[in-house]
C-alpha cells in the first residue's frame, strides 16, 4: 500500500488539538480583503483654526496599515503549530487510503474511522489539510462559493451573477472544519435573526459550521458520542448538498457540499446501522503491536515535537509528490473506465452478502475508479476492487451477534468466491 500512496510514513499518536491551518488561512484571506476595503478610503485630518485640510501621510498611513496587516498574518502563521505531515505517518494504510480516495472523488460519501484511542485517527485526518489543492472562491463569501459553477454558489452570489456583477475571485486552500462535540444545532446549521427579519423585513442569517465546510471537509471526532439528531442533520446535508434553516416561517438555504469524516472508539458505542450506511467508506485502525515500530513512532513524534518545522522540511519532497498525485488523479478521474463484467461481479457480491440498498454498489464503483486514477491508470482492475471493497461494504452488513469473523473478512471471502 505504501507504494500505492507514494509515501514512507509512520503512525502517530492522536492529537486533540482543535486547530486547522486551512481554517486560519481562509480567515486571514478574508481579513486581508476586508482590511483593504476598510483602509482604501482617505482620512482627512482637520487643522485647528484653518479652513484647509491636511491629507499628509495618506499613502504612508495606508502602506503602514497594509504592512501591519501583513505583519499580523506572518505572526499568526508563525505562532500556529505546524501539522504533522501526512507522508510521515506509517502504517494505518487502510485509513490513509480511504481519506485520499474521498479527496479525489468527494462523491464517494465520506469515511467513518473506528479504532482504539491513540492510534492517530485525528492526527491523520488533520494532516490531510496540507495535501488539499487550492480552489477558486468568491472573495468574502461565507459559503466559499464557486464563481463558475452555480451548484456550488450561495444564493446571494447567484443573484449577483444574474445581475451581471463582476465577482472578485481568490484562490484558497480547501478548508477543514472541526465540529466540537458539544456543538448545538444553531452552531452547526446557522441561525436566523427573527427580530431583524420581522422589524426590518430583512433575512438576516448567521452562517454555521456547515456553511464554512462547503466545498471542504467537515471532521467530527468521537461521532458516536454526538447527538443522533445532529448526526442526521450532517448526513442529510452531506447527501443533498444543501442546508436549510427554518424558524417562525422563515426559511433560508445555502450549499453545504462537503466530505464528512467521522472517527470514534468502538468502546464508546457504535453508530446506528442506518447511519453507518450513509458513510461511503469505513476504515478500521488498530494499535501497533510491533515493538520496533512503536519505538520508531515515539522517536519520530519526539523529533516533531522538538522542532516541527525542521521535521516538516525533511518530508517536503514526499509531501509535494503525494500532492501532485492527488491533483493529477482529480483531473484524470473522469477518464477512468470499468468493464461491465466487473460491475456485474461487484453487484453480485453485494447481493449475496444481503447488503440493503444500492449504496454499496455505487460506492465500490466510485472508490475503485478513484484508486485507479491515483495509480495513474485509465481502467479499473480486479485488484483495485479487491483493495477497496472491504471498506465500502463491511459497515453495511447485517450484524450477527453469534458471528465471530470480522465483517471485512466476510466481504473478502465473498469477493474471491465471485471473482475467481
Amino acid at each position: 500500500m505504501a507504494s500505492t500512496l507514494g509515501t514512507s510514513s509512520i503512525a502517530v499518536l492522536s492529537s486533540r488539538r482543535r486547530s486547522s491551518p486551512s481554517i486560519h488561512s481562509l480567515s486571514l484571506t478574508k481579513g486581508q480583503v476586508f482590511g483593504r476595503k476598510f483602509c482604501g478610503g482617505i482620512e482627512f485630518h482637520g487643522v485647528k483654526g484653518s479652513s484647509q485640510f491636511s491629507i499628509l501621510c495618506v499613502a504612508t498611513e495606508i502602506n503602514s496599515t497594509e504592512q501591519h496587516i501583513q505583519a499580523q498574518r506572518i505572526a499568526s502563521k508563525e505562532s500556529q503549530r505546524p501539522v504533522y505531515p501526512f507522508s510521515a505517518i506509517v502504517g494505518q494504510d487502510e485509513m490513509k487510503l480511504c481519506l485520499l480516495l474521498n479527496v479525489i472523488d468527494p462523491k464517494i460519501g465520506g469515511v467513518m474511522i473506528m479504532g482504539d484511542r491513540g492510534t492517530g485517527k485525528s492526527t491523520t485526518v488533520r494532516s490531510l489539510v496540507d495535501l488539499l489543492p487550492k480552489i477558486k472562491v468568491v472573495s468574502g463569501d461565507p459559503y466559499n462559493s464557486d464563481p463558475e459553477d452555480p451548484e456550488f454558489m450561495g444564493i446571494e452570489v447567484r443573484e449577483r451573477v444574474l445581475k451581471g456583477e463582476q465577482l472578485e475571485v481568490v484562490f484558497s486552500k480547501i478548508n477543514m472544519v472541526d465540529l466540537p462535540l458539544g456543538a448545538t444545532e444553531d452552531r452547526v446549521c446557522g441561525t436566523i435573526d427573527i427580530e431583524k427579519a420581522l422589524t426590518e423585513g430583512v433575512k438576516a442569517f448567521e452562517p454555521g459550521l456547515l456553511a464554512k465546510a462547503n466545498r471542504g471537509i467537515l471532521y467530527v471526532d468521537e461521532v458516536n458520542l454526538l447527538d443522533d439528531h445532529l448526526v442526521d442533520v450532517l448526513l442529510d446535508s452531506a447527501a443533498s448538498g444543501w442546508n436549510t434553516v427554518e424558524r417562525e416561517g422563515i426559511s433560508i438555504a445555502h450549499p453545504a457540499r462537503f466530505i464528512l469524516i467521522g472517527s470514534g472508539n468502538p468502546e464508546e458505542g457504535e453508530l446506528r446501522p442506518q447511519l453507518l450506511d450513509r458513510f461511503g467508506m469505513h476504515a478500521q485502525v488498530g494499535t501497533v503491536r510491533d515493538a520496533e515500530l512503536r519505538v520508531k513512532i515515539v522517536e519520530e513524534r519526539g523529533r516533531f515535537d522538538k522542532n516541527p518545522r525542521e521535521f516538516r522540511d525533511s518530508y517536503k519532497a514526499e509531501q509535494a509528490k503525494l500532492q501532485q498525485q492527488i491533483t493529477a488523479a482529480r483531473s484524470f478521474l473522469s477518464s477512468v473506465s470499468m468493464d461491465r463484467e466487473l460491475k456485474v461481479k461487484i453487484s453480485k457480491v453485494c447481493a449475496e452478502l444481503n447488503v440493503d440498498g444500492l449504496r454499496g454498489d455505487i460506492v465500490t464503483n466510485r472508490a475503485a475508479k478513484a484508486l485507479a486514477a491515483l495509480k495513474g491508470r485509465d481502467k479499473v482492475s480486479a485488484e483495485d476492487i479487491a483493495i477497496v471493497i472491504p471498506n465500502c461494504l463491511r459497515h453495511r452488513l447485517r450484524k450477527d451477534p453469534l458471528e465471530s469473523i470480522d465483517s471485512g473478512l466476510l466481504v473478502m471471502e465473498k469477493f474471491y468466491e465471485v471473482f475467481s
